[in-house]
């Protein structure tokens, strides 16, 4: 397999020279998305996605209000708590110092909860759980009560709203409350809900005029619910792929504009991202998130110094990302590199730069970027979640020697309580539950889309996709073990003349067999034929064992889309009990430490998705056989061999 370097584009030497000569945020031609994504719910999962998104739902997902019911229950942050200039503080659990930072407290519940009911929506509307979704059409009704006579919907009493000169989660609070409220549009179809969410998004277009207004403006450069408010741009490019309407891709291209002017410690700012010595260093999921926005201005724009900016940003994202996709940042990249052993990253940044590649993979209709979703989602997300317990780590990196509250065992840093498992984080901050809640659904929304001719498979997996073709409907079912099988059967009805299928083939699978005759193009493969009302098509994708290099020169193993690790044994430990039965926070220490060395290429196969390799033990220095298995599902493990 190729390095994950590979997949990043290169820098267009030619847009940076236009880059320097032009206005960057001038709109010239804006460019048209390749693919069109179906509304949230045309994709449904099967098998194995299907079980973890209900596993999910039956354990954090669809109980964290009960495990911290101050935090979404007692705090009516949307409605009869907003924050008004009396409100100087709030407690919301975390361990840290004292300090102006603090400030954005006042926001957190904010996105503790639409963060969280953003996941919990669109699980619940996956797996069709009428219990849940009673739950969650009370929620929403409740929500579009509290929306003022001008169509506000926040988090902030009218005597603070839209006056910021520093720290604020106006935006923040936004987009992640509108992000939800669209997923339950786009499911059920309640214009409502469409229409509420158009009225806020008009009352903040009017407070904050484009061209002329500057909502990033602080005069403190260290910001928090500031910098995340960039994400606004969510909801706006889902309303212009809704209604059609450009004017909220216009404003999403003023947005980047004027958090690029703010003088903010932040890393996507334009200026920074042209300069290729300048290194990443701000928070992690600001930085990963970002890249949406940066992604939706140079396409509402077709601005060449945006794409360069952009093809900048890409490449130092590469840097900083581990062989299972993971991005660092813990919390901060701190102008580091990828390191798997000496680096974590945060599962709030998993779910931002999966979603911000999806996103890449809509617009560019590039098949590569199919590839970076399915690293991060099958080897970085599934292993920093707990295997068999409702919870998930906070940070984890891809060799984890300890989770004990430090990096790898450090205790040197009391205020570090990140690396364990957890069903909250409460002591951190929760944000990457929720986050947890949310990939998946995220995942399977992407699966799918359109182009002129039919429908793509973009990502893939266990699925069941209803859309419409030229009026008429069309099923496709895809039944797999995929990523842990290789074979993939597509049942088809409603296929008609001039339909046609496109499959993504994977960046690894060295060769394919499918049962109909097809084309390969663009790295998808395309097949057009005289459908019959029901038919059948096996996708064999053709796996094999390899080693590949990362960042620091350290060799690691992959198995088709999987990255491979060593299991190490541990001895687990429970450090915190909740009053709701079956959830606790728990710490790991291997049996035995040992950093294995790299010995020998050979990766043998011992049994279904079970390999050894031949390895150096550091005590001995004696030759020895170890096992291999996907990283997902572990806890301890070693992946990279130096």
């Amino acid at each position: 397999m190729k390095p994950f370097l590979s997949l990043v584009l290169p820098v267009v030497l030619l847009a940076a020279s236009v880059a320097a000569a032009q206005e960057p945020f001038q709109k010239l031609k804006p460019v048209a998305e390749k693919l069109r994504p179906l509304p949230f719910g045309a994709v449904r999962p099967e098998g194995w996605l299907k079980a973890q998104v209900r596993q999910n739902l039956d354990g954090y997902t669809g109980h964290l209000d009960a495990l911290v019911p101050d935090l979404i229950v007692k705090d009516d942050i949307y409605g009869r708590d907003r924050l008004t200039p009396k409100v100087k503080s709030k407690d919301v659990g975390a361990v840290g110092e004292g300090g102006d930072w603090q400030v954005q407290f006042l926001w957190w519940n904010s996105e503790t909860q639409s963060n969280w009911r953003d996941g919990y929506i669109r699980s619940a509307l996956l797996l069709r759980d009428s219990a849940h979704l009673r739950r969650l059409r009370t929620y929403v009704d409740r929500i579009l009560a509290t929306q003022d006579a001008d169509g506000y919907l926040g988090i902030y009493a009218p005597a603070l709203r839209y006056r910021f000169d520093n720290e604020n989660g106006e935006l923040w609070a936004q987009a992640t409350l509108l992000r939800g409220l669209l997923g339950w549009y786009e499911a059920t179809g309640e214009r409502r809900v469409l229409r509420a969410v158009e009225r806020a998004v008009a009352a903040t277009m009017n407070a904050w005029p484009a061209g002329s207004a500057h909502p990033f403006h602080s005069v403190n450069p260290n910001v928090g619910g500031l910098s995340h408010g960039l994400m606004f741009t969510d909801v706006l490019e889902s309303l212009a792929r809704i209604t059609g309407r450009s004017a909220y891709r216009d404003y999403a291209l003023f947005l980047y504009r004027d958090f690029s002017a703010a003088t903010l410690n932040e890393d996507a700012q334009y200026q920074k991202l042209v300069n290729a010595s300048l290194p990443l260093k701000g928070h992690g999921v600001h930085t990963y998130e970002h890249l949406r926005p940066v992604a939706a201005a140079y396409y509402a724009s077709g601005n060449p110094a945006l794409r360069a900016a952009l093809d900048g940003f890409l490449q130092k994202i590469a840097r900083c990302t581990v062989p299972s996709g993971g991005p660092i940042g813990d919390e901060w990249i701190g102008g580091g590199t990828a390191d798997a052993t000496k680096r974590g990253y945060e599962y709030c940044s998993l779910q931002e730069l999966q979603h911000s590649y999806s996103e890449l993979l809509l617009k560019s209709g590039e098949a590569r970027w199919g590839d970076a979703v399915e690293r991060i989602f099958f080897n970085a997300a599934q292993g920093a979640r707990h295997p068999h317990e409702s919870s998930i780590a906070y940070l984890k990196t891809d060799d984890s020697y300890a989770m004990t509250g430090g990096l790898n065992g450090d205790t040197s840093n009391k205020q570090q309580v990140r690396y364990k498992y957890s069903p909250v984080h409460q002591d951190a901050a929760v944000c990457c539950v929720p986050n947890a809640g949310r990939i998946a659904p995220y995942y399977v929304q992407y699966m799918w889309a359109q182009d002129a001719e039919g429908l793509v498979a973009t990502l893939l997996g266990p699925a069941t996709v209803q859309a419409t073709w030229k009026g008429k409907p069309v099923t496709i079912r895809t039944e797999t073990g995929y990523p842990y099988g290789y074979t993939l059967n597509y049942t088809l009805e409603g296929a008609r003349p001039g339909f046609v299928l496109k499959i993504r083939k994977p960046a690894w699978a060295k060769e394919v067999r499918l049962n109909v005759p097809y084309t390969e193009v663009n790295g998808y493969l395309v097949v057009r034929r005289a459908w019959k009302a029901k038919e059948q098509l096996r996708l064999e994708l053709e796996p094999e064992g390899a080693v590949a290099t990362d960042v620091q020169g350290a060799h690691y193993f992959t198995y088709g889309p999987l990255v491979l690790a060593h299991p190490i044994a541990a001895d687990s430990s429970v450090t915190k009990t909740f009053p709701l039965p079956g959830y606790r926070d728990l710490h790991y220490r291997a049996e035995r430490p040992a950093l294995y060395r790299y010995a020998a290429p050979r990766l043998v196969p011992a049994g279904p998705l079970r390999f050894r390799i031949g390895a150096i033990d550091p005590q001995s220095g004696t030759a020895v056989s170890l096992e291999l298995v996907p990283m997902g599902g572990t806890i301890l493990r070693q992946v990279t061999f130096k």
